[in-house]
C-alpha cells in the first residue's frame, strides 16, 4: 500500500447513504412508537369511559332496586283492604318450613298473617296452608293457641287446614287446633312425638389422651356435656321434660280431633308418620283436598287472597344482594366459589 494513500476513502457516498437509511429507520420507528402510544392512550380513555358508564348504570340499578323493594315493603305493610276492591275472598296464610323463632315461619310472623286474614272485612273463610316438618314446641304452641283464640273471636269465619308435602311434629301440633284438616293422599302426616338430640365424645377424648376441663357453678349446669359421661340423674330429668312436652302435644291433638281419632295412644302418639290416605282412616285429618278445593267446595269462594307475612324489606334486600354478589363472582382455578 502506498504510504501517501489516505486511510479513509475520500468518497463519502456509501457512508452517507447508510447513514441516511439509518436515520430514516429511526424516524419510522419513532413514528410507529407514537402511533402505538396514541392507540394505547385512546384505548385507555375509551376503557375509562366504559367503566364510568358501567358504574353509572350499576348505581342506577341499585337505586331502582331499592325503590322497588321499599315500594313492595310499603304495599305489604299497607292495609290489604285498600287493595281488595271490596270483593269477598278466601284468605290464605302459609306456614312453610321449620317453625323457628327469628325466621319467616316464626310464631310472630304467622300470627300476624292470621290476624290480618281474620280481621279483613271481606274474608269469607281462612285456610292455613301447612308444609312443615315441625320445629320449636314453643313456637308451634303459640300458633296453636292463637288459632284457638281467633276462632272464638271470629265464630262466623270458618277455618281450615290444607296440608301439602309434609305436616309433621310441630306442624301437626299447629294443625290440631283447626276444626277441619285436608291433605293430599300422599302428604306425610304425624310424627307426634318430641326429641332431644345429643352425643357423647368422652371415649374419643380418652383415646386421644385429652380431657374436658369445663367448670360450672351448679351441679347440673353442664348437663348433656358431650365430653363427659351421661349422668343417670340428668338423663332422668331430661326424659321427664320430654315426657311432659309430649303429653302437652298429645292433649292438644286429643282436644282438637276428639272422637274422630280411630286409634289409641300407643299407635298414634309414638312418633310414626303416615300418608294422607292413611291419616284419614286414623282420624288425624278429615279428608283429601287442596287449598283451591277447600275454597271452592267448602268455603264457596274461589277468589283467594294471600295474607302470608313476608320477610321484612331489609332482610329480603340483604338476601337479594348477597345472592346477586355470589352469582357475579367467577369460579377460580381451584373451583372455589363464595356461597
Amino acid at each position: 500500500m502506498d504510504k501517501n494513500e489516505p486511510l479513509l476513502s475520500e468518497d463519502p457516498g456509501p457512508f452517507e447513504t447508510d447513514e441516511g437509511n439509518w436515520l430514516e429507520r429511526v424516524e419510522a420507528n419513532r413514528a410507529r412508537e407514537r402511533q402505538v402510544l396514541e392507540r394505547l392512550l385512546l384505548a385507555n380513555l375509551e376503557e375509562q369511559k366504559r367503566t364510568r358508564v358501567g358504574k353509572n348504570w350499576f348505581r342506577l340499578f341499585i337505586a331502582a332496586y331499592l325503590v322497588v323493594v321499599l315500594w313492595l315493603g310499603a304495599i305489604q305493610e299497607y292495609d290489604l283492604k285498600s287493595f281488595s276492591g271490596r270483593h269477598k275472598h278466601t284468605a290464605v296464610v302459609d306456614l312453610r318450613g321449620v317453625i323457628m323463632e327469628g325466621t319467616q315461619w316464626s310464631a310472630d310472623n304467622v300470627i300476624k298473617g292470621l290476624n290480618a286474614a281474620f280481621d279483613h272485612p271481606d274474608t269469607v273463610g281462612v285456610v292455613l296452608r301447612i308444609n312443615s316438618p315441625g320445629g320449636s314446641p314453643v313456637q308451634s304452641g303459640q300458633i296453636h293457641d292463637e288459632l284457638l283464640r281467633l276462632q272464638k273471636q271470629h265464630p262466623d269465619t270458618p277455618l281450615y287446614a290444607a296440608l301439602e308435602d309434609m305436616c309433621a311434629s310441630g306442624g301437626y301440633y299447629v294443625a290440631a287446633a283447626i276444626p277441619k284438616i285436608y291433605a293430599d293422599k300422599a302428604t306425610m302426616v304425624g310424627s307426634i312425638g318430641v326429641l332431644l338430640q345429643a352425643f357423647g365424645l368422652q371415649q374419643t377424648l380418652e383415646k386421644l389422651g385429652m380431657e374436658s376441663r369445663m367448670m360450672t357453678a351448679g351441679r347440673h349446669k353442664a348437663m348433656l356435656d358431650p365430653f363427659k359421661p351421661l349422668d343417670p340423674a340428668d338423663k332422668q330429668h331430661y326424659q321427664g321434660l320430654l315426657n311432659h312436652i309430649h303429653e302437652q302435644f298429645i292433649k292438644a291433638v286429643e282436644n282438637g280431633r276428639g272422637d274422630r281419632l280411630k286409634a289409641g295412644r300407643e299407635e298414634l302418639f309414638q312418633g310414626l308418620i303416615w300418608t294422607g290416605e292413611d291419616a284419614v282412616k286414623l282420624g288425624l285429618i278429615d279428608g283429601i283436598g287442596s287449598t283451591s278445593w277447600i275454597a271452592r267446595q267448602m268455603i264457596k269462594q274461589e277468589r283467594i287472597v294471600d295474607f302470608t307475612r313476608k320477610e321484612d324489606v331489609l332482610t329480603r334486600f340483604a338476601k337479594g344482594m348477597t345472592e346477586a354478589i355470589r352469582n357475579s363472582l367467577p369460579v377460580t382455578d381451584a373451583g372455589w366459589q363464595w356461597r
